[in-house]
């Protein structure tokens, strides 16, 4: 694996350093003599500003224009689609369904003519990574046979955070002799958290992001959700310059502050960028996690939740692995409120209606059981106050029950009544303030299409999985190890 830097870039690197000194002295030569020449223009521009009288214009400034232009530039044919890893054995009575992940990732290698950039958590796409020989890993083997076959043949990058020693990095490896290309990212000594981000951008035009790991098991083990967007150069342009500050960080392997220009985006929640998803009016933007790793106009991770909690009139549909109003790996101990509080805010203040489905299974914390009945004891008809939460458990046979790290509902999405969040990280803190990732938001209230929207399909999901059979109540009395 390409994790070190190779002799002769040290040497472009030193030939660079010297470069900029010469050119720096150049450079502080050129600023003295333009500051004789600004300070004339400045006097004249004064007398002229006392002279003419001030005319407010109805026209904005140039720079707002080029912003404004550039805003609402993207006339893409958009095409979004919800995609989803369904476990095996795991039915529902139920007409809502969508293409698998699979299908998904197979598509877009298929739509590959000139690069493939991946984020990525770690990779264990084969049966011989987990010691199984579960007949279910074809899927993620059919995968790998496929990148390493595009490796060779189109530009491929992969920024993964970098493996521990107990990690296997056979799929890596493997990719790395087909010809990707390979960096790590030392989140741990960068933040002390996980490159926890999962997405594909293909050719610059198509880009897929979810809750699916390059894992086997995510497309036939474990409940995963995620959205497909082809043809839609401005949306992937964008989520190509978060990669770009992975790809930087897995080289520097330091945090630039700030970051450069070309890091910085203007689509974020306060100015989304505006597209037809489905031939329907949207308003979008992506987010992203640290905070330290969001170049200027980048709306951090955490601010976009609040932001879609703090529109919501209606109800707030949540589904997430874990919830935690903690830092999860912290130590000493932290509480860590920012959601928590949030959610509580909406149900009391606005009387929005706010629903968790939470994962149950054998890897769940302890201590998430009381801080969720805390949340879910906000819930009184006569106050109108309407908090519940469910626990969603994935069923296992005995032979499933030895799969590791599998059977889960590994889903990381929230909808209200006007925004669909899509994103990557669990909820809690940590996953905010030091690990990175990523999510999409997407508005299409504005819609007067008969198409469904991308909010109306994520809510259908949400409620499909709220009634199933594999969706308990969680009580003030009930106990994760009856449940999970």
């Amino acid at each position: 694996m390409k994790t070190d830097i190779p002799y002769n870039q040290l040497v472009d690197v030193e030939r660079r350093r010297q470069a900029s000194n010469r050119k720096a002295v150049l450079y502080s030569r050129c600023v003295i003599a333009l500051a004789s020449v600004a300070t004339v223009l400045l006097a004249a521009m004064a007398l002229y500003n006392l002279l003419t009288p001030r005319v407010s214009s109805p026209h904005p400034a140039p720079s707002s224009s080029l912003h404004l232009s550039q805003r609402e530039s993207c006339s893409d044919p958009c095409n979004i689609v919800l995609v989803e890893s369904i476990p095996e054995g795991l039915e529902f009575n139920s007409s809502t369904t969508h293409p698998s992940i699979f299908q998904a990732w197979t598509n877009l290698m298929s739509e590959a003519r000139s690069s493939l950039d991946i984020a990525s958590f770690y990779w264990t796409l084969t049966n011989k990574d987990t010691g199984t020989q579960e007949p279910t890993a074809y899927q993620g083997e059919t995968v790998l046979k496929k990148l390493s076959e595009l490796s060779g043949k189109i530009s491929v990058r992969i920024a993964v955070n970098t493996p521990q020693q107990s990690q296997p990095q056979d799929n890596l490896r493997l990719l790395n002799d087909s010809g990707a290309n390979i960096r790590t990212v030392n989140m741990k000594k960068l933040t002390s958290g996980v490159l926890h981000t999962k997405f594909w951008v293909v050719d610059k035009k198509h880009i897929y992001i979810g809750s699916a790991n390059m894992d086997w098991r995510s497309l036939t083990q474990v409940k995963e959700l995620g959205v497909v967007v082809y043809n839609c150069s401005c949306l992937a342009a964008d989520l190509g310059k978060i990669f770009e500050a992975y790809w930087f960080l897995g080289d520097s392997q330091s945090i630039p502050s700030p970051w450069p220009n070309s890091f910085s985006t203007l689509y974020n929640k306060d100015t989304p960028l505006q597209l037809p998803l489905n031939d329907t009016p949207s308003s979008v933007y992506l987010s992203s996690s640290p905070p330290s790793f969001c170049a200027a106009g980048r709306t951090q991770d955490l601010q976009s939740i609040v932001s879609v909690m703090e529109d919501a009139e209606s109800f707030i549909y949540i589904a997430v692995m874990n919830y935690l109003p903690t830092m999860e790996f912290s130590h000493p101990k932290r509480y860590w409120a920012d959601i928590d509080t949030q959610l509580r805010r909406a149900a009391y203040e606005r009387r929005v209606k706010v629903r968790l489905l939470i994962s149950c299974w054998a890897s769940t914390q302890p201590v998430m059981f009381p801080f969720l009945k805390s949340l879910a004891s906000v819930y009184d008809p006569k106050s109108k106050l309407d908090v519940q939460v469910r626990l969603f458990v994935v069923p296992a046979s005995p032979e499933q029950k030895e799969i590791p790290f599998a059977r889960v509902n590994h889903n990381k999405y929230m909808v209200t009544d006007k925004i669909a969040y899509i994103g990557t990280s669990n909820w809690s803190g940590d996953y905010f303030v030091s690990t990175a990732g990523s999510a999409l938001v997407v508005n299409q209230t504005a819609s007067e299409s008969q198409e469904p929207t991308v909010q109306s399909q994520l809510k259908a999901v949400f409620e499909r999985d709220w009634s199933s059979d594999y969706s308990t109540p969680l009580t003030q009395d009930a106990n994760l190890r009856d449940l999970c």
